[in-house]
C-alpha cells in the first residue's frame, strides 16, 4: 500500500524517553541524523471550529525556515493516511485561501482564527531503505499546562506499507513501543480542556460509498484507537473507568472480528479473536473486582474484595506491559491496514459488496439470533441468558458501527428506538449475568462464608430481574428495524 500524492502514510509509536536514548545508541538507526530544533504553532477559532471539521493548521518553523501545513483526520489507528496541504510561509501568520479546504468549511469565522498551543520538539531524522524515520523529543503547551512528548515517526518515502511494521518491529525488539494513535495537535487540545479519566467510544463514521473491506478498516481501526487511549490511564493511573473502557474496546474488536467474518481467512480471525480474548481475561479479573466492590458496603468484606482487586490491577498491568500485548496490537494495525485478507481471490466477492447491503444482512441475521435465543426468557438457565447477552452485545455493537449507512430521518428515528429497547435488554440480562456470576467469584477469594456475602449471593432479587428481561425482550422483538 503507497500513499497517493497528496497523502502521506505514516506509523507513529510512543516511546520512554529513556528508551529513546537506547534506541539512539542501539545502531539500528544508521548514520548520523540531521538535528531539526522545531517550534510549531498551531491555530483555530476561539470554539475550535477546524478541530470539529476535522482539521488542523499549523505553522512550524525549523531554522529560519516556516512550513504551513493543513492535515484531515487520520482514517486509522497507528497507521496514518491522510490528505495534507503544505506550502511555504514567510511569518507565523497563516495563509488561508482557496488551496485548503479552510475558506469553504469556516467561511467567515476563518476571520476568528488565531493560536491557541505551540509544540517545541527536537527532532532526529534519519532515511533508511525508503523510510524517513523521526525520533521526536519535545513538549505540548496549552495555556499554563504542558505534556511531555517522545515518540517515533516512520513515514513512507517509497515502497509498500508493510516495511513500516517490520521496522516497527524491529524497534521493539530493542526498547518497548506501542502503536501511536494521537497526533500532537489532538494532544494540544485535550490539554485545553479538563484532563480525561477515561474515553468512550467515538463515533464511527462510515460512508454510503465505502465496501465491506473498507467499512471493516474503518471500524476496527477505530477499535484500536479506543483502546490505546485508554491503555496509559490504566497503565499510569490504574483508572477504573479506563480499565472498563479497556476491555469495551477489545469486546468491540472482537465482535467487529465476528461481524465482519465472511472477509477473512478463518485461521487468521481464529488466532487474532484467541489473543484478544487472553488480554480482556486478564484485563477481566479486575474489572469483575470493581463491580463486585460497588455491590458491597464498607467492612471486612470490602477490605478483603479492595485488596484482591489491587492484585488483579497489578496482573492487569503486568499483561499490558507484556511484550505478547504490544506484538497483539501491532500485528493487528498492520493486518488490518496491509493484510493478505486484502488480496484473498475467494472472499473478495464478500470484500466488494457495498457497506450498506452488507450491513442489513448482519444485522438482520443478529436479529434473529437474540429472537431465537432468548424466547421464554422466564425458563432460560444461566448459561443459556449468558449466550443471549454475548448476542445482544455484538447486536449493539453492529448498529454502533453501522448507523452512518442509514443516514435517513425516517432510519435515524426507527434506530433509536430500536438501540433504546436493546439496550433495555442488555441491562436487564447483565444484571442477571453479574447476580449469577457473584458466588463463584466470592468461593474463588474464599469469601463465600462472609456474613455480607448472604446480601450479594441472595436469589430474591431473581425473579424480579427475570421478570424485567422477558419485558424487555418483547419490546426489542417489537421494534422495528430501522436498516429495512
Amino acid at each position: 500500500m503507497t500513499a497517493a500524492p497528496n497523502e502521506e502514510a505514516e506509523l507513529k509509536l510512543e516511546l520512554a524517553a529513556d528508551s529513546a536514548d537506547r534506541l539512539e545508541k542501539s545502531g539500528l538507526l544508521k548514520g548520523d541524523p540531521s538535528v531539526l530544533p522545531q517550534h510549531a504553532i498551531y491555530f483555530d477559532t476561539p470554539d475550535h471550529d477546524l478541530a470539529s471539521e476535522g482539521l488542523s493548521l499549523r505553522i512550524r518553523r525549523e531554522g529560519e525556515k516556516r512550513k504551513q501545513t493543513v492535515k484531515a483526520d487520520g482514517s486509522s489507528a497507528g497507521m496514518f493516511i491522510r490528505p495534507e496541504w503544505e506550502r511555504s510561509v514567510t511569518n507565523d501568520e497563516p495563509v488561508i485561501d482557496h488551496a485548503t479546504p479552510i475558506p469553504a468549511l469556516l467561511g467567515k469565522k476563518t476571520a476568528a482564527i488565531a493560536p491557541i498551543f505551540t509544540v517545541e520538539n527536537e527532532r532526529h531524522l534519519w532515511l533508511q531503505d525508503g523510510i524517513e524515520i523521526a525520533l521526536d523529543r519535545g513538549r505540548i503547551l496549552a495555556a499554563e499546562r504542558e505534556m511531555p512528548m517522545c515518540e517515533v515517526e516512520l513515514e513512507l518515502k517509497r515502497g509498500h506499507a508493510a516495511a513500516l511494521f517490520a521496522l516497527a518491529r524491529r524497534i521493539d525488539e530493542i526498547v518497548p513501543v506501542r502503536i501511536g494513535v494521537s497526533s500532537k495537535a489532538e494532544r494540544g487540545y485535550r490539554l485545553l480542556g479538563p484532563a480525561p479519566s477515561a474515553f468512550k467510544a467515538e463515533r464511527v463514521k462510515l460512508g454510503k460509498d465505502q465496501t465491506a473491506a473498507s467499512a471493516f478498516q474503518t471500524v476496527a481501526t477505530a477499535c484500536l484507537r479506543h483502546f490505546r487511549l485508554n491503555e496509559p490511564l490504566v497503565l499510569d493511573h490504574r483508572d477504573e473507568a479506563a480499565l472498563h473502557q479497556l476491555r469495551v474496546a477489545i469486546r468491540r474488536l472482537r465482535s467487529a472480528l465476528t461481524l465482519f467474518k465472511p472477509l477473512f481467512d478463518e485461521k487468521a480471525r481464529r488466532r487474532f479473536n484467541d489473543e484478544l480474548r487472553w488480554l480482556a481475561s486478564e484485563l477481566g479479573k479486575a474489572r469483575d473486582l470493581d463491580v463486585l466492590a460497588g455491590q458491597v458496603e464498607p467492612g471486612p468484606l470490602l477490605d478483603r474484595i479492595l485488596s484482591a482487586r489491587d492484585e488483579a490491577y497489578d496482573g492487569a498491568i503486568a499483561a499490558l506491559d507484556s511484550l505478547r500485548a504490544r506484538r497483539l496490537m501491532l500485528s493487528l494495525a498492520e493486518w488490518i491496514a496491509v493484510g493478505a485478507w486484502l488480496s484473498d481471490a475467494e472472499t473478495q466477492d464478500f470484500r466488494d459488496t457495498p457497506a450498506r447491503e452488507f450491513a442489513t444482512g448482519v444485522l438482520e441475521r443478529f436479529r434473529r439470533k437474540v429472537k431465537n435465543g432468548g424466547r421464554k426468557m422466564e425458563k432460560l438457565g444461566d448459561h443459556a441468558r449468558h449466550e443471549v447477552r454475548k448476542t445482544a452485545k455484538k447486536m449493539r455493537y453492529a448498529t454502533d458501527f453501522f448507523a452512518g449507512l442509514f443516514p435517513d430521518k425516517r432510519e435515524r428515528r426507527r434506530r433509536k428506538r430500536f438501540v433504546s429497547a436493546l439496550e433495555e435488554l442488555q441491562d436487564g440480562l447483565g444484571a442477571l449475568n453479574d447476580l449469577a456470576g457473584a458466588p463463584e467469584l466470592l468461593a474463588r477469594l474464599g469469601l463465600e462464608g462472609s456474613p455480607q456475602a448472604a446480601g450479594i449471593v441472595t436469589g430474591d432479587r431473581k425473579a424480579d430481574l427475570l421478570e424485567s428481561a422477558a419485558e424487555a425482550y418483547d419490546a426489542f422483538v417489537d421494534a422495528k428495524r430501522f436498516w429495512r
